[in-house]
């Protein structure tokens, strides 16, 4: 949510960030609801004064023995006037937020111009991208050689984009797991939670999912909805509350199946594992404050990247341009992994994590603050998410990086203690 006072500061600037994100300029109007609200509030503050001054009066004839009557009866009339602009502000409140929340964050300074994935700046890349002397294979068909993936009887079950994990593959899921929590719980210090997997629609409001993304969700006929991500009960566990500075940054991690409906992604990967329904992943959040949140994001994304440095899995580190950056970030970093199979095996890189700041819009729209320990001033958190990892994925970079002529797939090292030593995943035909 934005602060309608920077808006009221430098309504210029607010068109031209919205621009950047392919959003009209709106300003005018906000501005025009919110001078309507503010002059309809000054009115209901005189009326409330002339109410107080005339109930005094009436009190001041009860205690002469005056008749009071008319008093009496402007105090009524003033009454009605009082709740009708009552009702009035709060239809202009009511307007004035449905607006706003309308409205993603405004960009960091860093992030690029541009509308598509084709102009995100690339910041760095790790690792050796590896060569086979055979056509490498994409992951559903050495999931399917391995008897490991099974889209079809999950098609039979729950539709199109499920799958079933099964024996070594399922293993290995569990195995990836456990290892990205660990990682993130003893290495850096991440507070590890288990969470509710179904919120209400509070809690999708402040992470900024609704309302404009609600196609995007899956509802229960009761209005409860199933998380598209840990990020919004994670982040939410700050909402409607003060935290005191000294116990700040706040780190969270948990693994949870996540669900998204995929409104608005048709013909977009039909195939296999990487688009679906119905998906795990290892979440990082962080409750920062505002002066240590630009670097809480560095280490956020640090904390990702080093997962897929000690798999050994290539990858590369982008900074999102404008119109491909999230509605609640203010900046994003996506880490995008190597799959050689992809492209009939000319190989591609797919993002695998984004680690996002949002600063202040979405501590504002769920009233998650901190008080200074100085002047005990109570202000804003800044609050940050990253995935670390989509675990679904990164079985897919696995199984196209570690993959052999015969389609065998070899077990990383690091996971090879979660796999009871297991070295090889041996193909069934």
């Amino acid at each position: 949510m934005h602060d309608i006072a920077i808006i009221r500061h430098n309504a210029e600037r607010f068109d031209l960030e919205m621009q950047r994100r392919g959003t009209d300029a709106c300003s005018e109007t906000i501005l025009a609801l919110d001078d309507k609200k503010r002059s309809i509030v000054t009115k209901l503050q005189e009326k409330q004064g002339e109410r107080n001054k005339v109930s005094k009066d009436i009190g001041v004839r009860k205690r002469e023995g005056t008749d009071s009557i008319d008093l009496i009866q402007q105090v009524a009339a003033i009454k009605s006037e009082i709740q009708n602009l009552e009702e009035q502000e709060r239809n202009l409140v009511s307007e004035l937020n449905s607006l706003l929340s309308e409205l993603p964050n405004i960009l960091s300074d860093e992030v690029p111009d541009g509308l598509t994935e084709k102009e995100n700046l690339e910041i760095r890349r790790h690792g050796t991208l590896p060569i086979f002397e055979f056509r490498a294979k994409d992951h559903v068909e050495l999931g399917e050689a391995l008897n490991g993936l099974d889209f079809n009887s999950a098609a039979k079950i729950s539709g199109s984009r499920f799958v079933f994990l099964k024996s070594n593959l399922a293993r290995l899921e569990r195995a990836l797991t456990n290892f990205m929590l660990d990682h993130q719980v003893q290495k850096f210090g991440y507070t590890e939670i288990s969470p509710p997997l179904m919120v209400n629609e509070k809690a999708l409001f402040g992470t900024g999912q609704l309302p404009k993304f609600s196609d995007q969700q899956f509802k229960t006929t009761d209005d409860y909805w199933l998380i598209p991500t840990s990020e919004v009960p994670l982040t939410n566990l700050v909402a409607d509350s003060i935290v005191d500075e000294d116990a700040l940054p706040l780190r969270y991690t948990a693994y949870t199946p996540c669900f998204r409906s995929e409104a608005g992604a048709a013909g977009r990967d039909t195939k296999g594992m990487i688009r679906v329904h119905q998906f795990g992943k290892v979440e990082m959040v962080s409750i920062a404050h505002p002066a240590q949140s630009i670097k809480e994001h560095e280490r956020m994304t640090e904390c990702a990247e080093d997962i897929l440095s000690i798999l050994n899995i290539p990858f590369r580190t982008v900074l999102l341009c404008a119109g491909d950056t999230g509605f609640s970030a203010t900046k994003t970093y996506d880490i995008e992994v190597w799959l050689p199979g992809q492209d009939n095996g000319t190989g591609k890189y797919r993002e695998i994590s984004s680690c996002s700041l949002c600063n202040t819009f979405q501590a504002r729209r769920m009233m998650a603050r901190f008080r200074e320990r100085a002047t005990k001033n109570i202000e804003f958190l800044h609050t940050l998410n990253g995935s670390g990892l989509a675990v679904g994925r990164t079985i897919i970079a696995i199984l196209e990086n570690y993959q052999k002529s015969n389609g065998d797939i070899e077990i990383p090292d690091a996971l090879k203690p979660y796999m009871d030593g297991l070295d090889i995943i041996k193909a069934d035909v």
